[in-house]
């Protein structure tokens, strides 16, 4: 099944490779359409996952900050989400035919 990651009329990512992790669709990093993201200087700990890093998404001059995380680093037990990204923040993510 292929999911796509769409805010403000842009399509961020689109993959058939998708890891579901607490509800969550983390996209492989090489899915993400780049000219719409920027390293944000966010960081957060997930105790079982890691500490998360942030991108800010940016369409069209409207920004959604820290709309999406990875973790670069995950622990062992979140392997899975290695070189992925998840959204959050009105990001919709949904199934594409």
């Amino acid at each position: 099944m292929t999911m796509q990651a769409t805010w403000n009329g842009a399509v961020l990512a689109e993959s058939d490779d998708t890891v579901v992790v607490e509800n969550n669709h983390y996209f492989p990093e090489s899915s993400l359409n780049r000219e719409f993201f920027s390293t944000s200087p966010t960081h957060t700990l997930c105790p079982w996952k890691g500490t998360a890093s942030y991108y800010t998404v940016t369409v069209d001059g409207e920004v959604n900050a820290d709309a999406a995380w990875y973790y670069p680093e995950p622990f062992e037990k979140a392997s899975m989400v290695a070189d992925r990204v998840a959204f959050w923040k009105g990001v919709q993510v949904r199934a594409v035919a």
